[in-house]
């Protein structure tokens, strides 16, 4: 009924299609197979909803910050942070977070607000500087 002259010429031949169908099959057989193997099975291929949560400690240097940075401290707006850099500018350099309350606007209240975020890193002459 059909002539094998009429078909075109770029299809696979027979073998050709049983080679490449078996190579397929072996393909998808090795992929399950490794699936259950990482546990896909049983569902613990994403532990990242089981996982202890992280949590990130977020500190300033008082001493190298610029206004931007201060900034980001819940608690410190332009104002303050500008008033931060100005007291370091004509005081020197802050000893400890303490030394923040010499600047104006930094109560006990603030202060007390802002103490977690804030760090006096030691000055030292091989660290890199911005």
């Amino acid at each position: 009924m059909s002539d094998p002259s009429h078909h075109p010429r770029w299809l696979f031949r027979r073998g050709d299609q049983v080679a490449v169908t078996a190579l397929v099959v072996v393909a998808f057989l090795a992929t399950v197979i490794w699936w259950i193997a990482q546990g896909g099975s049983s569902g613990r291929l994403s532990e990242i909803d089981r996982g202890e949560p992280l949590t990130a400690r977020f500190e300033v240097d008082i001493n190298a910050a610029d206004c931007p940075e201060l900034m980001q401290v819940p608690g410190i707006g332009p104002t303050l942070a500008q008033r931060i850099v100005a007291s370091r500018q004509t005081d020197g350099p802050f000893a400890s977070p303490t030394d923040l309350r010499r600047v104006r606007g930094i109560g006990k209240k603030v202060f007390e607000q802002i103490r977690p975020y804030l760090r006096v890193a030691p000055n030292n002459s091989n660290a890199a500087n911005p």
